[in-house]
């Protein structure tokens, strides 16, 4: 048995579809605390941007511990071997990555 039809056409069965896409990424972005889009596209979302750089920044601060902590409860034997030092120098680049995302949040 057919299923009956929700739209008279086409056009109203895709208007509907983009609305139901608007309103998951409306909903996506205030799950993850960002302000809204701007309503015409060509603006651009300063806010939204910031908040995503400083968003990276606290991750990339997390990780960064993380690392330390794990790096730090590793013998001294570890840390001195091949995987110790190739793991300190993953820290170093998290560390100068998250150098740069923050000194994107001053200017």
């Amino acid at each position: 048995m057919p299923q009956p039809r929700k739209h008279e056409s086409q056009a109203q069965r895709q208007a509907a579809y983009q609305q139901r896409q608007r309103e998951a990424l409306k909903n996506l972005l205030q799950q993850k605390g960002l302000p809204a889009l701007p309503a015409v596209p060509t603006i651009p979302g300063a806010a939204r941007w910031r908040r995503a750089i400083e968003y990276a920044a606290k991750f990339l601060a997390i990780v960064e511990d993380e690392m330390q902590q794990y790096y730090s409860d590793r013998s001294e034997a570890w840390q001195e071997s091949e995987r110790g030092e190739e793991f300190q120098s993953r820290m170093e680049a998290v560390a100068e990555a998250r150098s740069a995302v923050e000194s994107l949040i001053t200017n």
